[in-house]
């Protein structure tokens, strides 16, 4: 691991369970600043105190969001500035967005979309520019957000981006994954060559969580139990995504989907450029009213 000193911080959403939380437990036991982000409060202080009684020495601090409403993920990027003041960190060093949902039964966050898209797309898209400024800051900082293999072979559907006349579950799912890899792509664009900020997609494989139980019914559930069987742990999707967040030689790097610490060729309409401005563009669209206050210094 490169760059795995105190001195750089880094944030993990999705840090209390799963995925998120075995990165969360890897970087702090390398010595990285944490600041996890989950939606229950008592899970991320007993988060908290986990990552503290692994490594004594680092600085960790966990925040708790609800990343489907647009204003907590606003409210959530000015408290992790708040963070890093207190910790005498000029900039922040790297964002992983994990968190993800995945929801069988059609329902609407409270500002008024589909659950899946708003937190495994849109949620991603606010707090990535919104903690934009802080992570230019850093010699040189790295966003990874963790999209999926579910996104091969997969179209987003322009006229009903949201899936709210004709709802799958699946469908919708692996339509975010693949607006993760195009949201990747755009970043980098409108980064332009030369920044010190550098995106990356991670596809953490099939892994032993339980995103695919919750909120879902009793024929879903028995189905995930069985891809269980052939599932990696949490702890081993992780090492691929700590890699890409902390190694500085990954910066020039021209891949950007990666799965276990390699480049990996993602679906060719992943890496569609007009594809890629249009969904960033309709994203401007469904977060305006969020960004407004933290667009400065936003692509």
């Amino acid at each position: 691991m490169d760059g795995s000193r105190g001195d750089r911080s880094i944030v993990v959403t999705g840090a209390t369970s799963g995925i998120g939380l075995a990165v969360a437990e890897a970087l702090a036991q390398y010595g990285v600043s944490v600041i996890g982000v989950g939606r229950d409060p008592q899970r991320c202080l007993a988060a908290e105190e986990r990552l503290r009684a692994l490594n004594p020495e680092v600085a960790v601090a966990y925040r708790a969001a609800d990343l489907s409403v647009q204003a907590q993920v606003v409210a959530l990027a000015a408290s992790i500035r708040a963070v890093l003041a207190d910790w005498g960190m000029a900039g922040l060093d790297g964002l992983a967005n994990v968190a993800g949902a995945f929801v069988y039964w059609q329902t609407l966050t409270p500002d008024g979309f589909e659950t899946q898209w708003a937190v495994n797309h849109l949620a991603p898209f606010v707090l990535t520019r919104a903690l934009l400024p802080s992570l230019q800051r850093a010699p040189w900082a790295r966003v990874v957000t963790v999209s999926s293999g579910s996104h091969y072979h997969t179209r987003l559907r322009w006229d009903d981006i949201q899936l709210r006349r004709h709802y799958q579950p699946l469908r919708a799912y692996k339509q975010t994954k693949l607006a993760n890899v195009l949201f990747t792509a755009e970043l980098n664009r409108r980064l332009g060559p030369g920044s010190t900020v550098r995106a990356l997609a991670a596809d953490p494989g099939l892994v032993s969580t339980e995103i695919g139980y919750k909120a879902s019914p009793g024929l879903a559930r028995w189905v995930w139990s069985l891809r269980r069987w052939r599932a990696v742990p949490p702890e081993e999707a992780a090492r691929g995504i700590v890699y890409l967040v902390t190694e500085s030689s990954l910066q020039d790097a021209e891949a950007i989907y990666w799965k276990d610490g390699h480049p990996k060729a993602p679906d060719p309409d992943a890496l569609n450029a007009h594809a890629a401005r249009r969904l960033w563009e309709l994203s401007e669209m469904m977060t305006s009213g969020a960004l407004a206050p933290d667009a400065e210094g936003a692509p």
